[in-house]
């Protein structure tokens, strides 16, 4: 997802939201933006990759991110061979369970 700055905007409760079109269903989608993200973009505002393209976050792409996902396996001593998909589905799986 490539969110830029245009992407957030403020509510009617006077919160910071997240408007963006969800790419496979097509239909927009309002997400609160939570102190905790905030902090996240802030934290790459001044990243080299989001400046040059002008997003809120760094693409990275999966053999990366899986690639980091196996480090963080092994310092953490997980047996199990994590990837992208297996954290999609967990994540999906975890919010499912807590009724969201």
């Amino acid at each position: 997802m490539n969110l830029n700055e245009d992407n957030i905007t403020f509510g009617i409760d006077g919160g910071k939201w997240i408007i963006t079109n969800r790419q496979k269903i097509h239909n927009n989608v309002k997400i609160p933006l939570l102190p905790i993200a905030e902090e996240l973009i802030e934290k790459y505002k001044e990243h080299i990759n989001t400046k040059k393209t002008k997003t809120l976050f760094p693409n990275t792409s999966n053999k990366k991110l899986n690639s980091s996902l196996k480090e963080i396996a092994y310092l953490c001593k997980i047996k199990k061979n994590l990837t992208c998909h297996i954290a999609r589905h967990t994540f999906a799986t975890t919010i499912n369970s807590n009724g969201i």
